[in-house]
């Protein structure tokens, strides 16, 4: 887009700002945003009663209906180990004035000094009064500023120790997320992996029962007889039922977290005879689940055949296919000095 008189007198002007007249600016302009809603946002996770833990911190923290990570203000100022100071219905000024100090301001940046200037009020899930904090993520950038004014010589004696308490809090962020640990306190973690469940089973499962269709071979059956030592062929159509167990142990269960379960879900066992009216299989997506199913069925029966026994096979699986949240037992080969199943 061409630049018109206009915007190029309009970049000149906003050159000519100082610091302090930009973060104004960008101030109002936020709180003007705020203004428009028709209501606050409510907190749908979290409470004081579960604060964030970063050291001896203790930090109450939210997740707003529109995903947003918030700190309380308090929370936030007592992370820092800053008092509260003078409070005014915007939610108090303390952390304002603390980086609008002489030392630290330079180490600020307009956008941050911004944002801290303009609390973000929301509703508690309890109701209540209006709620003050902040975008977790700003928690990071403070003591990044701070810790950076400290090595530069810029604080007041009386400033070292919020430096000390920054330079703690960095120690906690290295090890887990800002967002990440707002998520688990919060309980809000459950809610994600809830919803990631639902994408995984919404590619990996049909929404109609699909047509029957030939998908375990009969090698893996037959490998499975001779592993167990069974007579092969079976004498009959009729299979020893805990091959189905077998059949969910090995194949249905080392599928993505949650298929089986919704499976016995959409194909449940009948009363009178005890079985299931249809094939797991058949739920299964054309595009993801019957691949995949393939692909594992493969891989397994390879699996069979360089194993002897059925207990030797399961030793080789376990280790190939772990299940979700299980681990491999590890000991050490004190000749190489390795770790080794």
């Amino acid at each position: 887009m061409p630049s018109t008189p206009q915007s190029k007198g309009g970049k000149a002007r906003a050159m000519r700002l100082s610091k302090r007249q930009r973060s104004d600016i960008a101030r109002r302009g936020a709180q003007e945003r705020w203004a428009k809603a028709n209501q606050l946002p409510k907190a749908t996770h979290g409470s004081a009663d579960r604060p964030l833990r970063i050291g001896d911190a203790e930090i109450p923290c939210y997740v707003l209906e529109n995903g947003t990570r918030v700190l309380s203000q308090r929370g936030t100022l007592g992370g820092l180990r800053l008092s509260r100071g003078s409070s005014s219905g915007s939610g108090g000024d303390r952390l304002a004035s603390f980086v609008r100090g002489k030392g630290i301001l330079p180490f600020v940046s307009s956008e941050l000094l911004a944002v801290i200037e303009s609390p973000i009020r929301f509703r508690h899930s309890r109701g209540g009064g209006t709620a003050f904090g902040y975008p977790a993520t700003i928690l990071p950038d403070i003591c990044d500023a701070v810790l950076a004014a400290r090595n530069a010589g810029a604080l007041q004696k009386q400033q070292l120790r919020v430096a000390q308490q920054c330079e703690e809090l960095v120690r906690g962020f290295a090890k887990v997320g800002i967002v990440a640990l707002v998520d688990e306190v919060t309980g809000y973690q459950e809610d994600r992996d809830r919803d990631e469940l639902h994408r995984i089973l919404a590619l990996y499962l049909a929404e109609e029962r699909l047509a029957w269709a030939k998908r375990f071979p009969d090698e893996f059956y037959k490998q499975i007889y001779r592993l167990k030592g069974w007579v092969w062929p079976p004498k009959g159509r009729a299979k020893p039922q805990v091959l189905g167990h077998i059949t969910n142990e090995i194949v249905y269960d080392r599928l993505p977290p949650g298929v089986l379960d919704e499976l016995q879900k959409r194909n449940p066992t009948q009363e009178q005879t005890k079985r299931r009216r249809w094939r797991h299989h058949q739920f299964l997506s054309q595009d993801f689940g019957q691949p995949d199913l393939r692909d594992h069925l493969l891989q397994v029966i390879a699996v069979m055949r360089v194993s002897r026994t059925w207990s030797g096979f399961k030793r080789s699986f376990d280790e190939a296919f772990p299940k979700p949240g299980t681990q491999i037992e590890m000991t050490l080969d004190e000749e190489n000095n390795e770790l080794t199943p």
